[in-house]
């Protein structure tokens, strides 16, 4: 396969590829992860609740992972991503109107459907396409770090378009608040409506030259069985969930600096956005050495160094003054964690998983691997909101020293799998 490093369609291709990637999770994940503390208020959540959600998404997803694999081996990727990202942002107008508790719940779920269901599997594979057979770690890297790039500007947008509104009356009423928040929702929704319209337009038609499996059924279990047979499917799922436990608890990243460091709002959602912009140098350093290595050794050091960001945490040395250690446990947790997710995927040509099938496959480990969408907003809303402050969130770090050790393990067992030995 050609260097898909050279070409202007294959450039903008990946552009859109991750202007599609971020955007389509935006909305469901990223507002409540830079705005944590505001989120909650506006919509009248606790952290409890908004798990809840969560797990809603996550109990969606969990059948769309499944099932949405092999739609990704049968439609146009094209098609499927700008679909996807329309009724998304269809949801997020509806967001816009502050449902109730019910209402967030079924807005999730709604969010597991249209962007695991229908753009997931589409997009994995045509990043994987692009990438060919010798620059898997460079598309991947590419497509998380720049997915960070997009996330970090948006949200820097986000914070400006409500401390605009919110201006500096902190002690603005709820009326207020909720109206300032509105329009960062409707700026997003807009946003990736937008980007999808693009996709469905300038996404280049003739990059799926893989040859997709046969029209007659959308779930292909001769596709599946085989996938099950690959040993490494099993230590990637496992890897998979350990890593997404690590992005899971970088959601409260704001709300620690709000409730242990004494932040106010803004400054919170301005920590939020901040770490976001680690992820693109993370990402394109990450791809670039395990093209040159092997994506399963940067795997290996990621949850190692998420594991010693954890532990700054767990440990509970951090009081509001020492804001040095403070940016360290987040700089680390951050590194590990945006490492581990660049090159997840860019190990499916590690672990001798053919190219044809590759919506299988990212079904089958999505399935497993992002099992944390139904069962962390519920468990880490409720250490929170169980033990407030600082010994909440020392809980809730010490599960994630859990989740990295277990991360290592399981990559040198996917190392061993995949027949290359040890480090």
């Amino acid at each position: 396969m050609s260097n898909p490093l050279r070409g202007r369609k294959s450039v903008n291709g990946l552009i859109l590829l991750i202007l599609a990637g971020e955007a389509a999770f935006f909305l469901p994940f990223v507002l409540q992860r830079v705005f944590r503390p505001t989120f909650l208020e506006v919509f009248g959540l606790n952290n409890y609740q908004l798990g809840i959600c969560f797990s809603v998404y996550g109990i969606v997803a969990f059948f769309s992972y499944f099932f949405g694999g092999t739609l990704a081996d049968k439609f146009s990727p094209r098609i499927l991503m700008s679909i996807a990202l329309v009724l998304t942002s269809v949801g997020g107008v509806w967001m816009s109107f502050y449902p109730t508790y019910i209402g967030m719940q079924l807005l999730y779920g709604y969010w597991g459907f249209t962007t695991v269901f229908l753009f997931w599997g589409a997009i994995i594979k045509q990043t994987r396409i692009w990438g060919g057979s010798d620059n898997q770690g460079i598309a991947f890297g590419l497509l998380d770090g720049g997915r960070g790039l997009v996330a970090a500007i948006l949200s820097s947008l986000g914070v400006w378009i409500y401390a605009n509104h919110v201006s500096n009356q902190l002690n603005l009423n709820l009326i207020g608040r909720q109206n300032a928040f509105k329009e960062v929702i409707l700026f997003t929704s807009a946003t990736v409506g937008i980007i999808g319209v693009l996709v469905f337009i300038f996404l280049d038609k003739s990059t799926s030259t893989v040859k997709k499996v046969p029209v007659n059924a959308i779930f292909v279990w001769a596709h599946f069985k085989q996938v099950l047979k690959i040993p490494s499917i099993w230590w990637l799922s496992l890897i998979i969930l350990c890593a997404y436990m690590g992005y899971k608890v970088s959601d409260i990243f704001s709300l620690y600096a709000k409730e242990v460091m004494h932040y106010n709002e803004i400054e919170a959602a301005g920590i939020g956005s901040l770490l976001l912009y680690l992820r693109p140098a993370v990402g394109v350093l990450i791809g670039f050495m395990a093209d040159k290595t092997r994506g399963s050794l940067m795997l290996f050091w990621g949850f190692v160094v998420l594991l010693l960001g954890s532990l700054v945490f767990a440990s509970g040395i951090i009081d509001p003054g020492l804001n040095t250690i403070f940016f360290l446990g987040v700089a680390l947790s951050a590194l590990g964690t945006y490492a581990a997710r660049a090159v997840y995927f860019a190990v499916l040509e590690e672990g001798n998983i053919p190219v044809l099938l590759t919506g299988t496959a990212v079904g089958v480990v999505s399935f497993i691997g992002y099992t944390p969408d139904i069962f962390s907003g519920p468990l880490i809303g409720n250490l929170l909101d169980q033990s407030p402050g600082e010994p909440g969130h020392m809980k809730v770090f010490g599960l994630l020293a859990g989740f990295s050790l277990l991360g290592m393990l399981a990559t040198v067992a996917f190392r061993k799998a995949a027949k290359h030995g040890g480090f």
